[in-house]
């Protein structure tokens, strides 16, 4: 794994200079195979078939208490939000902790994202399908 691109992705989401398709392609070329996003100590912790990590902190300004129980609802309503562009990621994360997310796993060869709350309850997100028309890579 390149250090190096896994923290231009984060940073390149956090300033909102690239989307998710674009953070889970340049990922899966340097060998992430998932990741880990704890929205409790703000780190994302990247993972390799090979069983190599690298931790990235998540500077997010604005972090607001996560409450009790998971809305999914909500979780849903902040995915279709950043997937129309509505929203960037810093607003993302804002509104999914707001939701009762403590953390998210994204599983790039499982092309799934499970969102976890603070019971244990959680939401499975499929990726969103590329538009008609579009090219696969």
């Amino acid at each position: 794994m390149d250090s190096n691109v896994l923290h231009d992705c984060l940073v390149g989401a956090l300033q909102g200079r690239t989307s998710f398709p674009e953070t889970v392609r340049r990922m899966h070329a340097v060998g992430v195979e998932r990741y880990r996003a704890d929205l409790v100590r703000l780190e994302k912790s990247h993972y390799s078939a090979a069983g190599e990590t690298h931790l990235e902190k998540i500077s997010l300004e604005g972090v607001p208490a996560i409450p009790p129980a998971l809305s999914v609802p909500e979780v849903q309503c902040a995915l279709t939000a950043i997937q129309q562009g509505a929203i960037q990621y810093p607003e993302f994360l804002r509104r999914i902790m707001r939701a009762g997310v403590t953390e998210y796993m994204v599983s790039i060869v499982g092309k799934r994202a499970i969102y976890t709350g603070r019971t244990g309850d959680f939401y499975v997100e499929p990726f969103p399908e590329p538009p008609t028309g579009a090219q696969k890579s």
